[in-house]
């Protein structure tokens, strides 16, 4: 159970609530066992006259015998002064009493531990999405999205359902337990010894069964975080598995996940469910023994300490221990498989951030001079990435990165905006290690327009104000002009209201091409970043789009990667890449003229 340690922090707010909580359901256990465990031997003194006490015991030891006769004594003095009816009506009251004071503890332990138990699910689905925020780019290169999904979903409603909401179950059932045990203790130390044989046999049975819970729940964890996927993979590619009349095998690909999942899911509830019925036979075999042993001492006239009606009492008492001894077990169930889900939640949690704050960071308010490469160099786990680059980007230059794919092109300029960390060398701001200024205010320098164009299910306007929350009507349809977008919003029913659908799904690719130029316009940043941003597009917009490019490149210090090197030529450095090292550098002439890799890469273009 140390997996559970992790969740003892979102607790901490709650040490008032907590407090409250044990209280109440302490007195809703006490006032449980006055109600029921005291209702048989006063019934038996009302029914049965030769068994009434008329004088107060002298005795001041204290014992379930003494404490019985006390009572008798009170009781029998009601009855000689009103009445048996009346000692029957104030029996009946006493119930009732206590059985409205059990339940109003017992609502008021749930109205305080609702709001902690809610809190604790929405704290810990806020630091794992936070968490996925921060961490690096190259994080999700290595995962499924859609078990990704999975853990975001499938595995905190597992927790809450299994481990959050069995808390109280934690709580509740022990003191539960721990009040009727004393108090059977109380009434017989003789036969509660009898108990302690068989508790810790029952409990050794229920452990031995449930221990393949955790094992089978991260089974499923793991079938459904896959089956996922596939539904990911199946929306967002569907037009090419309708082409390639792929619906049968990603049916197969995906009826073989769930029908994986429902086979680990049956396995998983077998033994779940066999929780409470195992816990209630194994209680009530207990609760035949003791019938059995008791009933012996108390027929045999063994001088055994308690009398028939407190033995009646014990039983009474005992069958009460049998419903919290099965929520005890179904919780401990549960525990077992919620920790599978905690420890998938915790992968992401406790995963290392590669790239990190500096302990005082320095603020990069304005771009000055330059962006310096010294000897960098790049690896992802075993594989290197890039190597040895030297290169200076001048402030208001554009300089653009070629190569095949592979090449490193676009690793290189992650470097920039810190989406991964050099892992040799240094990369420079002005002069200062770019690991010395808080990301924030590096990243607040640059936009960023990719081959894709990433937009948001929101309106238009939204979608361009992205970077600037506190952005006008006025300066977004001025981001729009300069951006060639401005004409085709005004045009669209809602304007700039419109909403962009999922993923951009309801504009064309030039479209949302030019809408992400205009949020990088809007941004104002002094560098860019261009990852191939026209290179999905046909003609017409890629004409409109680099129309766009051109005008938000003004004033502007740019990096720009291509493949279309026609878009490219009057960049004022060309830095050609292959196999992750700079093979060429210099302007389009330059690099014609040296007849190398360069001119054989135009020659391939066709470009003149």
């Amino acid at each position: 159970m140390k997996r559970y340690a992790g969740l003892l922090k979102y607790f901490k707010p709650f040490g008032g609530n907590i407090a409250l909580y044990i209280l109440f359901t302490i007195l809703s256990i006490v006032f449980g066992v006055v109600s029921i465990g005291m209702l048989i031997p006063f019934l038996d003194i009302i029914f049965h006259p030769e068994k009434r006490v008329n004088i107060l015991p002298g005795s001041t030891q204290w014992n379930s015998e003494n404490a019985l006769q006390i009572l008798s004594y009170y009781l029998t003095r009601i009855i000689n002064k009103s009445g048996v009816i009346t000692a029957l009506a104030y029996i009946c009251i006493v119930i009732i009493v206590s059985i409205f004071l059990k339940n109003l503890f017992l609502y008021l332990s749930y109205y305080v531990l609702s709001p902690m138990r809610n809190s604790v699910m929405t704290r810990l689905r806020n630091d794992l999405y936070s968490k996925i925020l921060s961490l690096p780019i190259g994080y999700f290169t290595e995962q499924r999205k859609g078990d990704l999904i999975s853990r975001m979903t499938n595995d905190t409603w597992e927790l809450e359902g299994t481990v959050v909401n069995t808390m109280e179950g934690l709580v509740k059932e022990p003191l539960t337990l721990i009040v009727l045990l004393g108090t059977l203790v109380f009434l017989s130390p003789q036969l509660s010894l009898f108990l302690l044989i068989f508790l810790p046999a029952t409990a050794f049975i229920i452990g031995r069964v449930s221990r393949a819970l955790k094992k089978q729940s991260n089974a499923a964890a793991i079938k459904s975080g896959e089956g996922l996927s596939v539904l990911d993979e199946t929306l967002s590619g569907l037009r090419v598995i309708k082409a390639f009349n792929a619906e049968h095998l990603l049916r197969n690909r995906f009826i073989s996940i769930n029908d994986a999942l429902f086979q680990v899911k049956n396995k998983m509830n077998y033994r779940r469910d066999l929780a409470s019925p195992m816990s209630e036979f194994l209680g009530v075999l207990v609760l035949c023994g003791i019938l059995w042993f008791g009933g012996r001492l108390v027929l045999g006239n063994s001088g055994f300490s308690l009398q028939p009606a407190g033995f009646i009492a014990y039983i009474a008492l005992f069958t009460q221990v049998i419903n919290p001894s099965k929520a005890l077990s179904t919780s401990f169930y549960n525990m077992q498989k919620g920790s599978a889900a905690i420890a998938r939640i915790e992968e992401i949690l406790h995963a290392p951030l590669v790239v990190t704050e500096a302990e005082n960071p320095v603020v990069l308010t304005e771009f000055k001079k330059s962006i310096e490469f010294r000897n960098v160099g790049f690896s992802y786990e075993d594989t290197v990435i890039l190597k040895n680059i030297n290169l200076k980007i001048e402030k208001g230059k554009t300089v653009a990165f070629v190569g095949s794919s592979g090449a490193g092109k676009s690793t290189l300029a992650d470097l920039i905006p810190r989406f991964h960390d050099v892992t040799n060398g240094e990369l420079l701001i002005d002069g200062i290690n770019i690991k010395e200024y808080s990301l924030s205010s590096v990243r607040n320098l640059i936009s960023i327009v990719t081959q894709e164009p990433i937009l948001f299910n929101d309106t238009i306007a939204n979608n361009i104000a992205l970077g600037k929350e506190d952005a006008t009507e006025t300066e977004i349809r001025e981001a729009a002009r300069i951006a060639n977008a401005h004409q085709f919003i005004v045009k669209k029913e809602n304007g700039y209201q419109t909403n962009t659908g999922d993923r951009g799904s309801k504009l064309s690719g030039g479209e949302r091409q030019r809408l992400t130029i205009a949020r990088a316009v809007l941004k104002n940043p002094p560098i860019l970043i261009l990852d191939e941003a026209t290179s999905s597009l046909d003609t017409e917009s890629e004409r409109l789009v680099q129309d766009a490019i051109n005008n938000m490149m003004q004033n502007r210090t740019s990096i720009v990667i291509a493949h279309r090197l026609s878009t490219i030529r009057h960049a004022d450095e060309i830095i050609v890449l292959q196999k992750g090292e700079i093979v060429e550098r210099g302007s389009h002439e330059e690099l014609m003229n040296q007849n190398k890799y360069y001119r054989r890469l135009v020659s391939m273009q066709e470009v003149r």
